[in-house]
């Protein structure tokens, strides 16, 4: 799977773009606030749909404009082409509500950030037919402003986010990954939930459908009288919520065991096994969901908000037991979080026989030179699968390891011209 064109209009610092990528590795150099990171925004956003940076549409408008395109051309791999669904016991009713305008505009739509405003399968269940098509070449066309966005692949309109997750799958290495590792929980899920969404067809709708349910409940909650919620009503939702998040905590539990060994081993690589790395799967359900979410219930009317459930998972990450966000130093702490995307791409890698595209900005420069030859073998496996990485680095401090195997693009005031 390689990017073998990216067209920008308006986005970011970039008037105008249209450049074709090969296979291998392609070196942006360029001085800061030139717009090396801009690319690799565009790439990611073509993959899921958001930005790494994390802001919304509105933050990648070229200053005076009204809106941005992202496009491009995608060849290879193997990715979904025609979803056909029908209700269980009838024809004609499986219909799929059009998202050719994405609904959530900060930030677009992806799994566990949000994307919220898209159908699910039916209650009573759909049969999905998906036809797969490998080695195609696809082409995606982004468009997005404050009262149209619109999404397109082969020229139709994608109908469904699980339709689209997958034309091209990315990881990204930044400085904005320790979040990962010291943020809040909500960046560890969203991590799980991204890497099940690239891997697992259903997991999507599935999450889709929980985050809905969970949020109905808590409205639900919210906008109680005192001594007067409808018990029957927050009943129905409650079950709705066990049924659902039982089967993301059984998708989040079969992942854990799967991953942890890649990011464990990783780590040992760039670390030069300073230190022995644990994950752990920590779901907010101990035992029994039913059971835990109505002994919250008393809780529940105080806070108004459902306390319980796969919405509050989290990942414990240990390197010698000790947590590493409470006890683990700066240095740890990126080093992990760099041996999870490692451990993210391998996977990925593995589940679907070709290596997604990497995106590296400027992650080399923060690793000694120790550090950074554990990094190598990612980007080894990358040349020798013909895979393609994208890295920045001003001229100074791009990776000498790498050699002169390599694709130079100079990248100045948001024009990129090969060198």
């Amino acid at each position: 799977m390689h990017l073998a064109h990216l067209r920008l209009r308006d986005f970011r610092n970039y008037p105008r773009l249209d450049a074709d990528f090969a296979p291998g590795f392609h070196l942006l150099l360029g001085d800061n606030a030139q717009g090396k990171t801009n690319i690799l925004e565009a790439v990611y956003l073509m993959a899921t749909l958001r930005s790494f940076r994390g802001v919304g549409g509105a933050q990648m408008i070229r200053h005076g404009q009204k809106g941005y395109f992202v496009g491009g051309t995608v060849v290879g791999g193997t990715i979904p082409s025609i979803s056909l669904a029908s209700p269980k016991g009838g024809e004609g009713r499986g219909e799929e509500a059009e998202i050719s305008q994405i609904q959530n505009p900060s930030p677009p739509p992806s799994p566990g950030y949000g994307a919220t405003s898209q159908p699910s399968p039916r209650a009573g269940g759909e049969r999905e037919t998906k036809i797969l098509a490998s080695h195609g070449e696809r082409e995606v066309k982004i468009y997005w402003s404050a009262r149209e966005r619109k999404l397109a692949l082969d020229g139709q309109p994608v109908k469904r986010l699980g339709d689209y997750l997958g034309v091209l799958r990315a990881v990204v290495f930044c400085t904005e990954d320790v979040q990962l590792v010291k943020g809040a929980a909500r960046a560890r899920r969203r991590f799980l939930d991204l890497l099940l969404a690239q891997t697992q067809p259903g997991y999507l709708p599935l999450l889709q459908r929980y985050l809905r349910a969970v949020r109905a409940r808590n409205a639900l909650l919210k906008h109680s009288r005192p001594g007067g919620t409808d018990e029957a009503t927050l009943d129905s939702f409650s079950r709705e919520l066990v049924e659902l998040g039982n089967h993301l905590i059984r998708m989040r539990t079969e992942l854990a065991p799967k991953f942890s060994p890649l990011a464990r081993l990783a780590y040992r690589r760039i670390s030069n096994d300073a230190e022995e790395l644990r994950i752990e799967y920590q779901p907010s359900v101990k035992k029994d969901f039913a059971v835990e979410l109505a002994q919250s219930r008393n809780r529940e009317r105080t806070y108004r908000s459902t306390l319980v459930g796969p919405h509050r998972d989290d990942l414990q990450m240990l390197l010698n037991e000790k947590s590493v966000a409470q006890f683990g130093s700066e240095g740890q702490k990126r080093t992990l979080a760099i041996a999870l995307k490692m451990a993210q791409a391998e996977y990925l890698a593995g589940i679907h026989g070709s290596a997604p595209v990497l995106l590296i900005d400027d992650v080399m420069g923060e690793l000694d030179v120790k550090r950074r030859s554990g990094f190598l073998p990612l980007l080894e496996q990358a040349r020798k699968t013909s895979g393609q990485v994208f890295m920045t680095a001003t001229e100074e401090n791009w990776p000498a390891e790498l050699g002169r195997d390599l694709q130079r693009w100079e990248v100045k005031a948001g024009a990129l011209q090969k060198k």
